[in-house]
């Protein structure tokens, strides 16, 4: 006689949930959908399937990465702007200076 469990492992459950709090059901059922619509399947299924993770799984992290960097960039480029706006004005002000020495120290 078989032994049936009555209802879910609650462990099994945990996990279930852990797996749909992750987005990992939901990148592997987009994955699998993707491979499934393509008109001609490709050789080699499970690299596909690892193709499409890498780049499922890059991209969040990626974006943020360079989101910070783009906002890291603007700053820089500010500070930078703002510094060769000084030098040019201490620059105009050696050039204007007359080269006889008018305002000698």
């Amino acid at each position: 006689m078989a032994h049936y469990k009555q209802g879910p492992d609650p462990k099994r459950e945990q996990f279930r949930r852990y797996l749909e709090k992750a987005g990992v059901v939901d990148s592997l059922t987009s994955v699998l959908v993707s491979l499934y619509e393509q008109q001609e399947k490709p050789n080699n299924a499970l690299e596909f399937v690892k193709q499409q993770l890498g780049a499922v799984g890059q991209t969040s992290e990626d974006a943020e990465a360079l989101q910070q960097e783009v906002i890291n960039l603007r700053q820089k480029c500010a500070r930078l702007a703002g510094e060769n706006k000084e030098l040019k004005a201490k620059l105009q002000r050696y050039e204007s200076v007359p080269e006889d020495g008018g305002t000698a120290n």
